[in-house]
């Protein structure tokens, strides 16, 4: 398995839980990303890589999979086609993206808030694939075949609003660094807003995402 844009290392965990260290492959292009997917995993194979330039050889793995990541790929198609490339012939191909567009992603309660403080703000609805059948379009485009789309619905439970804002924290992605590049008392007045349109703590938030899979 080729696990695409493996951040620190999620998706890794999964698929070494069911393959093993030797069966599984991670690559993203962040060096802070792969050497925590390395510490988390240290007999996997992972390397510094971005998915439009996999130097790996045709027909390489069985599957290749990419979570939540497509939509920050430079050239998706691209990507989505070097997957195909490395994956052996009729092997699957696979992504999901978070629901940004439809207003139902994990993010959604933070980037309404942030939307109150400033009208402006690009929060991530506007990224390319992460609306219903672009995923689908995209694996087409790459030269998938017998292509399938679904939709995912995610539930997490925070143990306290804490929980759930710490890793804005931590500058990470879009949201993080538009938190982080507040000041002070603009950074408590968002998360307060944040804390009064979420339930009370513990709570359990439900997040939707759009999946798809292809032949290579």
């Amino acid at each position: 398995m080729l696990d695409v844009g493996c951040g620190p290392g999620a998706l890794t965990t999964e698929l070494v839980r069911r393959l093993g260290d030797a069966a599984v492959t991670a690559v993203d292009p962040s060096e802070p990303f792969v050497a925590a997917a390395r510490e988390r995993h240290p007999g996997v194979q992972v390397e510094r890589l971005s998915a439009e330039h996999l130097p790996f050889p045709d027909r390489e793995f069985d599957a290749a999979l990419a979570q939540l990541v497509v939509h920050f790929m430079t050239d998706a198609v691209a990507g989505l086609r070097e997957m195909a490339r490395v994956t052996r012939k009729d092997g699957v191909v696979a992504a999901c993206v978070w629901d940004h567009a439809g207003g139902q992603g994990p993010l959604s309660t933070y980037w309404e808030a942030a939307h109150e403080l400033d009208r402006d703000v690009e929060d991530e609805s506007a990224l390319a694939r992460a609306r219903e059948g672009h995923l689908g379009e995209l694996f087409d485009a790459a030269g998938l075949h017998e292509i399938e789309e679904r939709q995912l619905a995610v539930s997490v439970e925070h143990s306290s609003f804490e929980d759930w804002w710490e890793p804005f924290r931590l500058g990470v992605g879009p949201a993080g660094a538009y938190a982080a590049g507040l000041d002070p008392e603009r950074q408590t007045e968002l998360r307060e807003r944040c804390r009064e349109k979420l339930p009370a703590a513990p709570f359990v938030l439900t997040a939707r995402a759009w999946a798809a899979r292809g032949r290579a």
